[in-house]
């Protein structure tokens, strides 16, 4: 792709050591922009920011970056969106420190689409990566475009449903764009800029540093009209992003979980301080309702699904395991079956897909989803 002088002076200013994004967007109101900013007499820049910043300025950023920068942007599919473009998201532009310089990724127009966040633990549970794939495929389909952080876990799982829907996902990350984090992500991070899109305030070549992914965070939940929190411990990085989703005027929602396990308690502290409480993807759209979508989702009849259900617990052990994590001996007390048997069952449904094993010699039955769209 062939950038212009005026990518040029952005890359130059956004890539300045030690010039925050607070300096630049003050520097921007006074000057209007990049090419003014770095033109303008050292007396000029001070009465704007502090003078070891104007000396910064004035003396550039190094060469060598922007010319990366620049070599990157040779792909069609690369692309750097800033203050001036009219793809920069609109809802980032309105939270409290917008990056003024974005490197994206993939599908421009998926920028210009409302979105969900989807977030939420990176050793998540089987039953929690099953409801963040469905609900993000659902939502996705409804014409969200689903937003989280490429980890592990929960967002892997949503960018997988978002991919499958019309609207297609995007992933914020930690990282330069030329660097996948983390690794075990290189085919989804594929699929994502192909199909969707990755984005970063970062600049390439930087590496999976701790105190970069709070920032990512706040991008997360501010490209989005909400954010739907999956599964959480009490101090989780995602309840971060929730709270920060709620600091910047975003709808907050939770997906509830067995009171026993540590992963919902995250999620029912939310719903104590007033997220909304989602059982189906129907609970998102009410609650995002001023959204025009694209399209409508409807419920699976549920006489169907629990018939299926019905006539598989005749059967099986499905009607003793309950929605809670059990192991076998409370399995063998419930059932009055002994623990050949139960283990025998356990194995055919966990082949089935109707149940997972958990650390510990726990088993956890998963539960189907009522949403689907048309």
């Amino acid at each position: 792709m062939k950038h212009t002088p005026d990518i040029e002076s952005w890359l130059s200013l956004n890539l300045i050591d030690g010039v925050s994004g607070e300096s630049i967007r003050r520097l921007l109101v006074a000057f209007g922009n990049p090419a003014a900013v770095l033109s303008a007499q050292t007396g000029a820049l001070e009465r704007i920011v502090k003078p070891s910043i104007a000396k910064r300025i004035k003396q550039r950023a190094a060469t060598d970056k922007i010319n990366q920068a620049l070599k990157w942007l040779a792909d069609p599919i690369n692309a750097i969106i800033t203050f001036a473009d009219a793809d920069y998201p609109v809802q980032l532009l309105h939270i409290a420190d917008p990056p003024p310089l974005l490197y994206f990724k993939g599908r421009r127009e998926l920028l210009r689409h409302p979105a969900l966040a989807v977030v939420g633990s990176r050793n998540a549970t089987p039953q929690g990566l099953a409801n963040a794939e469905a609900f993000a495929e659902a939502a996705s389909n409804a014409g969200l475009c689903i937003i989280s952080g490429m980890a592990t876990g929960i967002d892997t799982a949503a960018h997988e449903g978002g991919l499958r829907g019309i609207a297609a996902s995007i992933a914020v990350v930690g990282t330069g764009l030329d660097i996948v984090y983390p690794a075990r992500n290189h085919p989804l991070a594929h699929q994502l800029a192909k199909h969707g899109g990755l984005i970063s305030e970062f600049p390439l070549g930087t590496p999976a540093i701790g105190r970069n992914f709070p920032r990512r965070n706040r991008i997360i939940s501010g490209m989005s009209q909400g954010c739907l929190v999956v599964e959480a411990a009490l101090r989780s990085g995602s309840l971060i992003t929730a709270r920060q989703a709620l600091e910047q005027g975003r709808e907050v929602m939770a997906i509830p979980g067995s009171i026993h396990s540590p992963l919902s308690k995250g999620c029912h502290a939310l719903i104590k301080e007033g997220a909304k409480l989602v059982e189906n993807t129907q609970d998102i759209l009410d609650e995002l309702k001023g959204l025009s979508l694209r399209m409508e989702l409807r419920r699976e009849p549920e006489n169907e699904i629990n018939a299926a259900e019905h006539s598989l617990e005749d059967a099986t052990l499905l009607k003793h395991l309950g929605y809670d994590a059990v192991d076998i001996n409370t399995l063998c007390h419930r059932s009055g079956l002994t623990a050949e048997v139960v283990s025998a069952m356990l194995l055919t449904l966990e082949l089935n897909g109707q149940i997972s094993s958990l650390p510990g010699g726990w088993y956890q039955r998963i539960q189907p989803h009522l949403t689907k769209t048309n």
